[in-house]
């Protein structure tokens, strides 16, 4: 689970560890990510039961890591990069994921008015990221 900036507004993903978009959550930018984590992580909960754990950084630690504990799943944060580069296992998925969603001009600034709107294009973008990867 990763977000992304757009001005006024956090774009956050959720993705299997294959890169496959599981839900999305767009919101206002002045609510912090731990606190928003919790409502995506929860979505993402209810929609997919079989989810074991999440991996996220350490924006998402604080609420949203007591609220991954308090349903029993596992949580990893991910630390902070020492000043060398370093892979990091799962978060580069998350980041990749996004990187392909960036390739796609409707997501490049805030069009949309509506929060559903926006939301909708990420998705609609995946679907046409994971069509051309078909063929």
């Amino acid at each position: 689970m990763v977000e992304k900036k757009i001005k006024g507004r956090k774009r956050h993903i959720v993705t299997d560890t294959q890169g496959n978009l599981l839900h999305v959550q767009v919101h206002a930018a002045n609510i912090h990510d731990s606190i928003a984590g919790v409502g995506v992580l929860r979505a993402a909960f209810d929609k997919y039961p079989s989810i074991r754990g999440a991996s996220a950084d350490a924006g998402y630690r604080g609420t949203t890591k007591s609220y991954v504990n308090r349903v029993g799943k596992l949580f990893q944060l991910s630390k902070k990069i020492a000043s060398e580069w370093v892979v990091l296992a799962k978060r580069w998925v998350v980041e990749r994921t996004l990187a392909w969603l960036n390739g796609s001009r409707r997501l490049s600034k805030d069009y949309e008015i509506s929060i559903r709107s926006a939301e909708n294009f990420i998705r609609i973008s995946h679907m046409f990221t994971l069509l051309q990867r078909m063929a």
